[in-house]
């Protein structure tokens, strides 16, 4: 037997493989019966009888489906180690119309793809997967919650993996997906360039939600690049609301404490404050509009509901 590649592929193969590196239909045969080995299903073998690792559960899928197969997003980019969204699904990617078995113990998803060949197959130390970019927007648009989604994108550009100009070039690949326009907004704004939350689109959410028509003013970050809006509301009443908007420089530690000082700084002063992260604007998050309807004074403090 050929205990390397049996090793690299953590003690998980397929009849063929195992055919290939010298065990005999008979050996096969006196593990299985023996109870040393475990069928995993009419293809696949687990040369122990413990549970399965979530690695050896990633190779049993990859290795269950008809090639090309890969891993692929949650899945993927737990391999990537990208923190966070850990499942104990096991996500695989194939070609449309291909088959996949089941595997005894694992909850398979699989997902079929006109645009998945052997080019987009990353292989390493651990079973064959799909790019961290092409992980991380597959997964984005696979969740049906637009915060689920961005929550995902945004994740490898905080934890230094990959670059948001990489993902936008993946989301220009990826064609008419799911939330795509909110990830675009979100990844520009996480580049930090000019094309950033504009003030024609947050005044465009607030003519949406029935809000006043407030002034604003882009905030720039030391190098220039836009940071945020600020909204001051000024209210029929003399009141005086100010709404701050952050850009994906947020995202950083030094910057978060800024902020933050500047809100306790304003609420000593007693300046009422509401700070909305840009993607609440992208998403048209309902918590966002019923926080500031309640600022607004537009419902009571009991009935603010949020509207999409």
């Amino acid at each position: 037997m050929r205990l390397s590649s049996l090793a690299a592929q953590r003690g998980i193969a397929t009849r063929s493989q195992l055919r290939d590196w010298a065990v005999t239909p008979d050996q096969l045969r006196a593990q299985l019966d023996g109870g040393r080995w475990v069928l995993l299903n009419e293809l696949v073998v687990c040369t122990h009888n413990g549970p399965l690792t979530p690695e050896q559960a990633r190779w049993a899928v990859v290795l269950s489906a008809a090639g090309p197969a890969a891993t692929c997003g949650l899945t993927s980019l737990a391999q990537w180690k990208v923190r966070g969204f850990e499942t104990a699904d096991v996500h695989v990617i194939v070609c449309r119309g291909a088959r996949v078995l089941g595997v005894l113990g694992v909850n398979v998803v699989v997902h079929e793809s006109r645009r998945f060949g052997p080019a987009d197959i990353r292989t390493g130390s651990g079973p064959p997967s799909t790019s961290l970019d092409r992980s991380t927007i597959d997964a984005a648009a696979w969740s049906k919650q637009p915060l689920t989604a961005s929550r995902i994108v945004v994740a490898p550009v905080q934890q230094r993996l990959t670059l948001p100009g990489n993902l936008l070039l993946e989301l220009a690949v990826a064609g008419a997906i799911r939330h795509r326009r909110l990830l675009r907004s979100l990844l520009l704004d996480l580049d930090g360039g000019n094309q950033a939350l504009s003030e024609v689109e947050f005044l465009r959410w607030c003519r949406r939600h029935h809000f006043p028509r407030p002034q604003l003013q882009v905030r720039l970050d030391s190098g220039g690049r836009r940071r945020y809006l600020d909204a001051t509301f000024r209210l029929p009443d003399g009141r005086v609301l100010y709404v701050e908007v952050d850009g994906g420089i947020h995202l950083t530690l030094t910057t978060r404490w800024t902020d933050t000082a500047k809100d306790n700084d304003a609420l000593l002063d007693g300046l009422t404050t509401l700070r909305f992260p840009s993607v609440a604007i992208y998403s048209d998050d309902p918590r966002a509009v019923a926080q500031l309807r309640r600022a607004l004074g537009l419902v009571s403090t009991s009935g603010c509901s949020g509207t999409r």
